[in-house]
């Protein structure tokens, strides 16, 4: 039975791997984040739309995106979008970061979709008549979601959408499969170089459970300290 070491992998360039695949798997969470909850709050905005149309549209999106597997998102933008573009386009795009940018579009894409639905739950646990009364007041139905009935609703869904943020984190793991340099990949190129696959993936499963924790012990407290039920009178 080989014996068990941590030490290669705490030092030199395997650590250097290991810490510049977790910096970008932060970076990937981070940035999806940034991204997708303005467009979480827009797709929720067009599901609770008096328009039908517009409810159509953001209803759509939330099913297209919600029926494929991420693995495919990650696929689908890795190798099928850049192939509708101009080739200088393309050419220019694969001579930089198309690894990390296929997966930043396909994380915030995905996330975003579930995101909405948080948002729109949180928007129909405002009482309507604050929306009502906002607009009896002559705010538009825009400004009215704006500036009353949002700012609400983000506060009633903060510990679901930190929920999704833990998922967001672990779902970066899957950005492996088009090459981005993540933790994963990291983790993978210091197990084929040193052999020592439990001592890498102990290391790894400790860094997801470290930031899962982390994530989760922030979702107690807003639970506790933000939310309409858990906050001191």
């Amino acid at each position: 039975m080989p014996e068990l070491s941590f030490a290669p992998l705490l030092q030199g360039d395997y650590f250097a791997w290991l810490l510049a695949g977790l910096r970008l798997s932060l970076l990937l969470t981070g940035l999806t984040l940034l991204t997708a909850l303005p467009l979480a709050i827009a797709i929720a905005l067009l599901r609770l739309s008096p328009l039908r149309p517009l409810r159509l549209v953001g209803e759509a999106y939330v099913e297209a995106v919600r029926c494929v597997p991420l693995l495919v998102h990650m696929l689908f933008w890795y190798f099928g979008v850049p192939e509708l573009l101009p080739d200088g386009i393309k050419e220019t795009i694969y001579a930089g970061q198309i690894e990390v940018v296929s997966a930043w579009a396909a994380l915030t894409l995905y996330t975003a979709a579930y995101m909405s639905e948080d948002i729109r739950s949180g928007v129909r646990a405002v009482p309507g008549a604050q929306l009502s009364a906002a607009m009896a007041l002559g705010f538009s139905y825009l400004a009215a979601m704006r500036l009353v009935v949002l700012p609400q609703a983000l506060r009633i869904t903060l510990p679901p959408l930190l929920s999704q943020a833990l998922n967001l984190w672990k779902n970066t793991s899957i950005a492996t499969v088009i090459g981005t340099a993540e933790l994963m990949y990291q983790a993978q190129r210091v197990e084929s170089a040193t052999f020592r696959g439990f001592e890498t993936f102990a290391l790894v499963t400790v860094a997801y459970l470290s930031v899962s924790l982390l994530l989760t012990a922030l979702a107690h407290w807003a639970q506790a300290r933000l939310s309409p039920s858990g906050a001191r009178r």
